[in-house]
Order: C-alpha cells, then sequence, then structure tokens
C-alpha cells in the first residue's frame, strides 16, 4: 500500500479534481444532514437533490478555472491552502448567488451554506496536509542513519532554505533548527524547529550529533554569520553554502549537490556597496579593450563591463582555450554580439598594431601580466618582455591611436620590490606615469590610471585553490613560513574598485585599495582544514617549506616614502609616488629590453636594480648583488653607480 499511494510517480491532476469533488458532494450533504437533524426524507428531496448538482457544478468550474487540481499535493504550501480557502469560499458565494436568483431557497439555506463552507474547506485542506506529512514520515523512514542540520537565520531566506530541503527527495538529513543571535528571535519556534544562539552550537554537536550547518551566500549579517562557523569549525562541524533561492533548480535543493562553504565566503569583509553611476557613463557606448581577458582578473573585467552597455568589447589574450571558455561564457549568459576576440601575445607589437588599426579602442584595461613570483624568478627575461615591454606597446599605441583612458592592473609586490616580477610592474608602472608628463605638447593626451592591491582569492595561482587540492588529497598542507601574511580581496570585489578608480581617475594616478587586515598564511590554511571538517595537525598535517625564490614574509601597498590622499570613496586611495622624466625612463627601459635579448639575466637584473633603486632581492639567486650598508645595516644594490 505504501508503495502504490507513496512512491515516486505524480498521479493524474484529474484524479485529485475527482477527490476533490467527492469530498465537496459529501461535505455538502454532510451538511445538509446536520441542518435537517438527520431527517433523510427532507435532504434527499428533489430540491436538496437539485441544490447538490448544482453547487457541484459551480464548485466543478471554480476548481477547473483557479487550477486547484494541478497542484502536487505531497509539496503543497501555505499559498496552496489558501487558494483551496478562496476557491471554497468563491463557490459558496456563486452558489448562495444563483440559488437566491433562481431556486427560491428555504429559510435553512444560509445555515446550510455556512456550515457546508466549513466542513469542505477543512476537508479539501485537511487531506492536502495529511497526504504532505503522510509522503514525508514514510520517506523518512526509508533511512535508518540521518545528518543532522543547523540552518543559519531565522528569517525569509533561512526558511526558504528549509522548505527547499523538505520538497527534496532526498531525506537522508534532519533539521534540528535555526542559528540566530537576535534576542526577538531566539528560543522561538519556526514550523516546529526551534531559533537557537551561535553559542548553544557546542551543545547541539554534543548532544544531537550535529553534522553540517547550512549558510545563505548573500547572508547580510557577516559578523553573525562569522561567529556561528566560527563555533561550527572549533566543533568539526561542515558548514555548507546555499545560493540565493532564485538559483535552485525548480525551487528545490539537493543536500548532496551543495558545496562547501568556501574559504572566500569566510574571509569576506563588509561588501562594497557602490553606486556604479560614474563606471557606466564612462564606459556605456565605449569600444573597450581589456587585455588578460581570459585571466581571473581580466575575465571579471570583462562580466562587469558587459553590465554597463558599451558598444564593443575586445577580449584579448594568448590563452586560446581559457579564452575560448571565456567566449562560451559570454554567449551563455550575457547573450552579448558586442564582444570580438583576439588571440596575440602583448610583446608582438605589430600584432597589437593591427588590433588598434581594427578595433580602435577609446578605453583599455590591461590585466595581462606575467606573474607567478619563483617562477619569474627563473625566467626574469619573459617577466621583462611581458610585463614592462608588453605595456610599453600598449602604452605607446594608446598616445598613437587616441586612447581615451589606459588603466593598468598592478600589485602590492611593485612596493620595494623583492623579486622580478615585482620589480617588472614598477618598472612598467613608471614607464606608465612618466607617460602621462609627456604629452603635454599633445592635442589629445591619453590618461594612464594605475590600480594597485593584493592577492585576490581564487585567482589563477592562488595559495587557496592549492590548499584545496592539498587537502583532498589528504595533505600535508605546505606553508613556506609561519609568520607570512599577506592581504586577500575576493575578485569581484577588487574589480569593482578597478573599475570605480578608472572612472574618477583624471590621469597619472596610482590608486591603492583599501585590503583590510593581513591575513596569515598560516590561519588560512587551518581554517581551511577545518571547513573541510577535518582536525588541523592530527587528520591533515601541516608542514612548512620555508620562502620560495623572491618571496617576502609580508606585502606593502606603499613604500615608506610615499603618501596617500583621500578620494570620494572611502576604499581608494591615492598614492604620491616620485615621477621621473619620460626621456629617462625610455632610455633605460630600451637598455633593459636590449639585455632581456642577450638572455644574460644578471645583467639585466642589475640594470632592473638601477631602474628601481628600493629593488633588494629576497631568497634569490640575485642577493649576491645587494650588500649591506656597514653604516646603516640597510640593505643596498652594489649596481647602482653614483651619477645615474
Amino acid at each position: 500500500m505504501k508503495k502504490i499511494l507513496f512512491c515516486e510517480k505524480i498521479y493524474s491532476r484529474w484524479l485529485i479534481l475527482l477527490i476533490d469533488q467527492l469530498i465537496i458532494i459529501f461535505a455538502l450533504g454532510a451538511s445538509l444532514m446536520i441542518i435537517q437533524k438527520a431527517d433523510f426524507n427532507e435532504a434527499l428531496s428533489n430540491k436538496s437533490l437539485l441544490c447538490l448538482i448544482v453547487y457541484d457544478v459551480i464548485a466543478l468550474g471554480v476548481f477547473v478555472s483557479m487550477r486547484i487540481h494541478t497542484g502536487i499535493i505531497r509539496y503543497s504550501s501555505v499559498d496552496d491552502i489558501f487558494r483551496v480557502f478562496k476557491a471554497v469560499l468563491l463557490a459558496s458565494l456563486l452558489f448562495g448567488g444563483i440559488n437566491y436568483l433562481f431556486l427560491s431557497p428555504n429559510k435553512w439555506f444560509v445555515s446550510m451554506l455556512i456550515v457546508n463552507f466549513f466542513i469542505s474547506a477543512s476537508m479539501l485542506i485537511a487531506l492536502r496536509i495529511i497526504v504532505k506529512q503522510l509522503f514525508h514520515y514514510l520517506k523518512d523512514l526509508e533511512v535508518v542513519v540521518k545528518e543532522v542540520l543547523l540552518i543559519y537565520g531565522a528569517d525569509r531566506s533561512s526558511l526558504l532554505i528549509k522548505q527547499g530541503l523538505d520538497s527534496s527527495l532526498e531525506k537522508n538529513f534532519e533539521i534540528l533548527g535555526f542559528i540566530d543571535d537576535n534576542p526577538d528571535k531566539r528560543n522561538k519556534h519556526i514550523e516546529q524547529k526551534r531559533v537557537f544562539g551561535s553559542a548553544s552550537i557546542p551543545f547541539l554537536k554534543n548532544k544531537y550529533g550535529v553534522e553540517k550547518m547550512i549558510v545563505m551566500e548573500d547572508c547580510p549579517d557577516i559578523e553573525g554569520r562569522k561567529l556561528a562557523i566560527d563555533k561550527c569549525m572549533e566543533c568539526g562541524i561542515r558548514v555548507i553554502s546555499v545560493p540565493a533561492s532564485n538559483y535552485w533548480l525548480k525551487g528545490k535543493l539537493k543536500l548532496s549537490q551543495l558545496p562547501d562553504l568556501k574559504i572566500e565566503d569566510l574571509l569576506q569583509r563588509e561588501p562594497i556597496h557602490m553606486e556604479g553611476e560614474n563606471v557606466k557613463c564612462e564606459l556605456k557606448g565605449k569600444r573597450v579593450l581589456i587585455t588578460g581577458a581570459a585571466g581571473s582578473i581580466g575575465s571579471e573585467i570583462v562580466r562587469q563591463v558587459l553590465k554597463c552597455h558599451p558598444q564593443l568589447i575586445i577580449l584579448c589574450d594568448q590563452a586560446e582555450t581559457p579564452l575560448h571558455e571565456m567566449q562560451l561564457e559570454i554567449e551563455d549568459k550575457f547573450k552579448a554580439n558586442n564582444c570580438e576576440l583576439f588571440i596575440v601575445n602583448i610583446q608582438n607589437y605589430s600584432r597589437l598594431k593591427n588590433l588598434f588599426e581594427t578595433y580602435r579602442p577609446e578605453i583599455i584595461f590591461h590585466a595581462a601580466a606575467l606573474k607567478h613570483v619563483p617562477m619569474m624568478e627563473h625566467n626574469p627575461s619573459e617577466a621583462v618582455l611581458t610585463n614592462v615591454f608588453g605595456t610599453k606597446n600598449l602604452a605607446d599605441l594608446a598616445i598613437d591611436y587616441e586612447v581615451e583612458k589606459f588603466i593598468m592592473i598592478s600589485t602590492d609586490k611593485a612596493v620595494r620590490p623583492t623579486n622580478v616580477m615585482g620589480a617588472s610592474k614598477r618598472i612598467a608602472e613608471i614607464y606608465i606615469q612618466s607617460l602621462q608628463n609627456y604629452q603635454t605638447d599633445l592635442v589629445h593626451r591619453t590618461r594612464f590610471i594605475t590600480t594597485r592591491f593584493g592577492n585576490v582569492l581564487g585567482s589563477n595561482g592562488s595559495v587557496v585553490p592549492r590548499f584545496r587540492a592539498q587537502i583532498e588529497m589528504g595533505g600535508p598542507v605546505t606553508v613556506t613560513d609561519p609568520g607570512i601574511t599577506r592581504y586577500f580581496m575576493t575578485i569581484p570585489e577588487a574589480v569593482q574598485l578597478v573599475l570605480e578608480a578608472s572612472a574618477m581617475g583624471k590621469g597619472g594616478e596610482i590608486f591603492i585599495f583599501d585590503m583590510g587586515e593581513p591575513i596569515k598564511i598560516l590561519n588560512l590554511a587551518i581554517n581551511m582544514i577545518k571547513l573541510a571538517g577535518f582536525t588541523p595537525y592530527t587528520d591533515i598535517k601541516i608542514c612548512f617549506t620555508g620562502l620560495r625564490p623572491g618571496e617576502k614574509l609580508y606585502e606593502e601597498l606603499l613604500n615608506e616614502t610615499e603618501k596617500v590622499a583621500p578620494t570620494y570613496h572611502e576604499k581608494i586611495k591615492i598614492s604620491n609616488v616620485i615621477y621621473y622624466p619620460y626621456v629617462y625612463v625610455k632610455r633605460k627601459i630600451d637598455e633593459l629590453l636590449a639585455l632581456s635579448r642577450l638572455n644574460d639575466d644578471n645583467e639585466m637584473v642589475r640594470k632592473m636594480k638601477e631602474i628601481v633603486p628600493e629593488y633588494v632581492s629576497a631568497n634569490s639567486n640575485f642577493q649576491n648583488m645587494d650588500v649591506v650598508n656597514e653604516r646603516t645595516g640597510d640593505l643596498m644594490d652594489v649596481s647602482v653607480q653614483p651619477g645615474l
């Protein structure tokens, strides 16, 4: 019987309509018997039978027109029950009106109508509640061992999570309750589930064996969510992240397919709110070129620029497969027909010139770069050719083709660089700043803008994917040094700030972003292990491998000689740096590029240290070029000669 009534098969809507009509006939008959005090002769009179037929026809029409019979009873919601109530009320009112106009009702008619309304509404609603509860009860019996879950929050979003899970065919879990520290909600109940405070999480873990807590991705209570997540990690409770309800497939959730909370979500600060009107005005109707468009930052710039309705967006990259994947994403998600793909290595000046000649970009976002610090330490020529020469190619062409704005994506590693990658980005910064002042005699001046920020979570080459892969393999997780720290920002957050800075830039600025507090990489590794449901040092080992070539313990967003000026946005500051004359910078860069073609790494790095005097190598083969100043104890570059 259980398999017949409560299998996965959805029964015909006409069967539901038939059952509803039988209930309606029974309810009206029962009402007549109650009013007639069980007088069968009166209850079965021709007039009573006519009333029964007329009411059933009216109810049939109302239920079909309101599509009451199309609902799946086992998934009935409060809205469905309210629709049944409205359908019965409307049928009763129509029946009453027709009786008064055509059938000359008896004196007991009104009483019968009221009694019938309550009986039929109660029975129809009870049918749906009973079937729904029986279905879930019988599904529960199929599972012997269940995961015990908590849901963070006690608002409508949290209720939607519960309802979404309740409607899932999976029933290998039990929702214990909700977590919320709001004193007005704590110890109350939502759909028979209690609201607990976050302080109760250890107790719930010990008593009920809670295994997971579910949080909504766009939860507005950032601080409260962090506190609850910290408690869960302390107790070994896994945290599951749920997307906004509009992303649920057919309004349902499947617990087995929900991802664990990402470390990016855990580290996210209060979200940055931007109106974005300046950016939209800046980009709307413009031809926008994005280099490195298939990379982490470049691809997010593409997504956000597309929302500003540019006339044309040119995606430039040398990585064929990622660029193709970006094209597919644009076609699927944005349905955009204003995108052009251009495969090019920015070291190739003639190919770049063809791009500018063909598309005449008005705004350039330059995100293309070689950025892996240890790899560039072993391949400095490529770092120079891409990060310096490639940037020079683009900047020179930007002036030749009268580009309005050139926005370069730089890095905090360009501040007091300790590696080839950081030094190459600093030289690129110096060059485009020198170009800004060199254009004084030009009628049309390109505005060169630099944005400088730290690491972005989830980017290509980020430590987060590395740690995640090591945890999945069972460890060990490798950290270079227990004291190493880094600034972190999410990719969408960083790109929002880049676009805002590009809109406010007048030319020549280096914009610095508020990255929050630096994060210890060791703590990052520990939290990722806990989020995966493991115990650090016990289930997953952590070992220290030593700083890599060119790596330093902490990054800086400003040189100690630099000062900052505020902007209208509290998260964006302007660095006041030393400007170099264009003629001097161009001569030094030409010398550097000539050395890079000779494949003499030592001479080339020596020249880089000459251009960037604060460049002092760390954990590198190039350290022998730096000596300690015996008077001050500071490191100096021995290659820099007086008078240069």
